[in-house]
């Protein structure tokens, strides 16, 4: 008699056997796209024309920064298939098994920061659409959201991909009855009026929101079987990605441009009303699935690095209950904070996207020089999980190069509480990214040295050499 799978994902953090692999490459690109094509991508492609910014320059700096954000993003992709791990587990040849606690953290951190700011966006727009109360709208939002990231891979998968069509063609007719039917002001149309602050905010914002995909993007290529390739992976998620990314954002940068006075989501609906009547709701309840797709998203990855951190203080058996728990604890610190939150969204989530690239920019550097030049995509999934394992508790090599590399940012920073030197005398321009990644790939290139590559990757071999 034939037995039914589980419709819960038992995985958690746990190695995903061979056996249990499956899917093509190009299933990565509907995640990555709907991934993108939300409500909290349009309000982040509506930041420079907030600062002051016009349309021709918002347009460059959204795409621009969409490139290069995707970019890392899509390689930490690439590592799914070769390791069959969550991404945030996959920093400990780097950091050591304690030391991994410090990225885990702060991903913990970004999660929940995302998702309350996805409930603010979402009860903002239900209130719009429905007169309902936004708060109420919240607890709703989050249980749908919950009931996604609960199922697991398999229905955020299937979701994402039937999302995917409908995005694809309501964004279609927007952007054309958008570009044939509304008159932007003169001054937004001006290449000649170009402002440096909102330029290079509105960059390096769309950088970061799509660099923070980084924390979670292998979780959905992790269950591909690792004959797919690194090629095949990096150009589905980077295309998938780029594509959402720059799409939507640009939506906000057009609706902003339209009118910056209104909110956004109600500028988004006048302007979609305009390509023909009714079409700026369809727009809108749309882009509202896409947000609470990428909720369910936010809280599956959140949960798997809950249990993350717990496994290093005490190493535990994944399952579907622990996952749970997890996930409810994570949906009650998003709530809470979503509830307390001011009004001061557009403020608060342009602060929040630069202090998601302070914080990422070493990791990301320092994780994609280990996995491509340092050890060459050999790991231990074995010694992973063991404490005093070959990668040690605390990796000094990993932790110095972060630190180092988050100290050399900090003269560029940019934000409402503070503001570097270094982005002061640049009339508040905030560079720190591309100071950040260089200087922490090259310190933690130069600790490396020391290590004895060969000996790691016969000891890695050995141990793994039964693992199904």
């Amino acid at each position: 008699m034939k037995t039914r799978k589980p419709r819960i994902e038992s995985r958690s953090i746990d190695y995903v056997p061979l056996s249990e692999r499956h899917g093509k490459a190009w299933h990565l690109w509907p995640v990555w796209f709907t991934g993108d094509a939300n409500l909290a991508t349009i309000a982040a492609g509506a930041i420079g024309i907030s600062l002051g910014g016009n349309l021709v320059w918002a347009v460059i700096a959204v795409v621009l920064g969409n490139i290069l954000g995707t970019l890392f993003m899509a390689f930490h992709s690439s590592q799914g298939p070769q390791l069959g791990l969550p991404q945030m587990i996959q920093s400990r040849p780097q950091f050591g098994y304690m030391g991994a606690l410090l990225v885990w953290i702060v991903a913990l951190v970004t999660y929940i920061g995302y998702n309350s700011f996805n409930q603010l966006m979402a009860g903002q727009t239900a209130h719009r659409l429905l007169g309902t109360d936004p708060k109420l709208s919240y607890i709703v939002f989050t249980m749908l959201s919950l009931g996604l990231a609960l199922v697991g891979y398999k229905l955020i998968h299937k979701a994402q991909r039937w999302l995917a069509f409908a995005l694809l063609a309501v964004l279609t007719i927007y952007t054309v009855g958008v570009a044939m039917k509304v008159s932007f002001p003169a001054e937004q149309l001006d290449i000649g009026n170009f402002k440096s602050t909102p330029f290079l905010i509105q960059l390096f914002s769309a950088a970061a929101y799509q660099l923070s995909w980084s924390i979670y993007v292998s979780d959905y290529s992790r269950y591909l079987p690792p004959t797919t390739g690194v090629r095949a992976t990096f150009w589905w998620t980077f295309l998938g990605g780029l594509i959402g990314g720059v799409w939507m954002m640009l939506v906000g940068t057009a609706a902003a441009a339209f009118n910056s006075k209104l909110e956004i989501s109600e500028s988004v609906q006048r302007l979609g009303d305009m390509v023909f009547p009714g079409f700026g709701t369809i727009t809108l309840v749309l882009a509202l699935l896409g947000l609470l797709a990428i909720t369910g998203l936010n809280f599956y990855g959140a949960s798997l690095t809950l249990l993350s951190v717990a496994d290093s203080f005490r190493p535990t058996r994944s399952g579907a209950g622990k996952r749970i728990v997890s996930l409810l604890i994570v949906a009650v610190m998003a709530t809470s904070l979503a509830l307390s939150a001011t009004d001061n969204f557009m403020g608060q989530f342009g602060d929040f996207l630069h202090i998601l690239g302070y914080l990422f920019t070493p990791w990301t550097a320092i994780n994609l020089i280990d996995f491509f030049f340092v050890r060459r995509e050999h790991y231990s999934v074995r010694e992973i999980f063991n404490p005093r394992g070959i990668y040690g508790r605390w990796n000094w090599r990993g932790l110095v190069s972060y630190a180092v590399g988050f100290v050399s940012m900090i003269p560029f920073f940019k934000t409402e509480f503070f503001e570097g030197p270094v982005a002061n005398a640049l009339g508040g321009a905030d560079v720190s990214m591309l100071i950040g990644l260089p200087v922490s790939a090259l310190v933690y290139l130069w600790a490396c040295r020391s290590l004895d590559i060969d000996a790691e990757r016969k000891l890695a071999a050995q141990v793994d050499r039964n693992l199904p």
